[in-house]
């Protein structure tokens, strides 16, 4: 949710972003809710003052007045309580065109509406065709089935298409790869950001005018969190998966409650409600969830295997900051880094694209996917999505922060980005380690978490 005062005064701009990412809103409406809203808020005001100034004259008023003025008072009466139901009528329908309105991209995004918009920004490693094994290339189906380490047929006849069991080794190699990630996660340190000198100040002037924060503790870590993949529709709200994505969720109705498709949903309800001080700020969080997706829209795409599936596993990281945009995409770099730091453990090739506004969503002011070389699909694949987003989600949220030079609370900016997504990062690991004779070389960094296992072999 985006500021409606924002909208008031620039609706061309917001009608632009939506536009630009693609989504149908009604900003004429909601400008016309909006001045009605605000004349019904005018009216109750001005009549509650009446209602004020006629109890202060019926006290010393005579009887005859007295009679006047008590119909007067009940004639205001009548009229509040219909406007109050009338403003809530308003309200509501204010509300569901508000929660429609996409964040406004950074002007820097690219513009387009298909995944040939984004912009490719860095490579790492040296990706490996089909022809470049000096074999028979097998897929991580063939090669999990040939190793017993997968069984998508039973999958599919516990829980329908779309479905896999991980066995022995597999299962292990799914396990090893999410704890590596937790250990790179909270071992890792990071900088703060660098101080940002206010307008009009020298920038070695900003350390002794900003209050004492978190540049005083030194080097930052991420927290370990474990936190319910099941939550109430207001986080899912909150978070901007409803109401645009609600057909591809699992829904909980009878309870009001979802099953969450990535941990970013609780990790950044967790302070939702609430005003942290400044010098609480950054939160770094990570978690480790079950991830449940329907897939609604991908019906007869990615059949095959475990690039789409309807569970997963998955570490999350989530960013809670000052509402400052430079802090913003400082953070949004460090968890970008965070995500290769581990694919490079892994020894996987990949890049990082920028992802255009019709692709990024609705909430996102700027957004990067890190796209994993996957030889069956001959293409780099989408692996993890590091999302921006200022304010549209604290918004929804109610999260905000207290600033320490006015004390007044403002609210917090979000991020959030993948360390590490299980099964679907398995096909490049087992692709790209497969040997002639079918067994699977485990990179090294994963063999403390296998046991010491080097090979997975038949």
């Amino acid at each position: 949710m985006i500021d409606v005062k924002l909208i008031r005064e620039n609706p061309d701009l917001v009608r632009k972003a939506a536009r630009d990412k693609g989504l149908a809103v009604d900003i004429d409406r909601l400008l016309e809710v909006d001045a009605q809203r605000r004349a019904l808020e005018t009216e109750w005001n001005e009549l509650r003052h009446q209602q004020n100034l006629a109890g202060q004259r019926i006290a010393k008023a005579t009887p005859a007045e007295k009679a006047t003025l008590s119909q007067e008072m009940s004639a205001i009466k009548v009229r509040l309580k219909e406007l109050d139901a009338r403003r809530e009528q308003v309200d509501a329908e204010l509300r569901e065109l508000l929660m429609l309105v996409p964040q406004i991209p950074d002007p820097a995004a690219p513009v387009g509406h298909d995944p040939s918009a984004n912009v490719e920004v860095r490579r790492w490693g040296s990706p490996r065709s089909k022809s470049d094994f000096g074999f028979p290339f097998k897929d991580h189906v063939e090669i999990g089935e040939t190793l017993g380490i997968i069984d998508i047929d039973r999958g599919v006849k516990i829980a329908g298409s779309r479905n896999y069991v991980l066995r022995g080794a597999g299962a292990l190699l799914h396990e090893a790869v999410l704890r590596l990630a937790w250990d790179l996660m909270i071992e890792r340190e990071h900088e703060p950001p660098p101080l940002a000198a206010p307008a009009g100040q020298r920038a070695d002037q900003a350390s002794a005018t900003r209050p004492a924060d978190d540049r005083t503790r030194g080097k930052l870590r991420f927290m370990p969190l474990t936190v319910p993949p099941l939550v109430s529709d207001r986080l899912m709200y909150g978070t901007g998966f409803f109401p645009l994505h609600r057909d591809e969720v699992y829904l909980c109705e009878r309870d009001g409650q979802s099953l969450v498709g990535t941990a970013e949903v609780p990790v950044t309800g967790y302070h939702a409600d609430e005003i942290l001080e400044e010098t609480e700020l950054p939160k770094l969080y990570v978690a480790r969830t079950t991830c449940f997706r329907r897939e609604a829209g991908a019906a007869g795409k990615d059949t095959r295997g475990l690039y789409r599936i309807h569970t997963f596993d998955k570490l999350e990281q989530v960013v809670v900051c000052r509402a400052d945009p430079a802090e913003s995409a400082y953070w949004h770099e460090v968890i970008i880094r965070n995500a290769e730091a581990v694919l490079q453990a892994l020894e996987l090739p990949y890049r990082v694209v920028e992802v255009c506004t019709g692709e990024m969503g609705q909430g996102k002011v700027r957004m990067f996917d890190i796209e994993t070389w996957m030889p069956s699909r001959g293409a780099y694949s989408e692996t993890h999505s590091a999302s921006r987003f200022h304010d549209f989600q604290a918004r929804r949220l109610n999260l905000r922060y207290r600033r320490a030079d006015t004390g007044k609370p403002e609210f917090c900016h979000t991020l959030n980005n993948t360390v590490v997504a299980s099964p679907r990062i398995l096909i490049p690991l087992l692709e790209l380690n497969q040997n002639a004779d079918g067994s699977v070389t485990i990179p090294r960094a994963l063999r403390p978490f296998m046991r010491g296992l080097e090979r997975i072999e038949a």
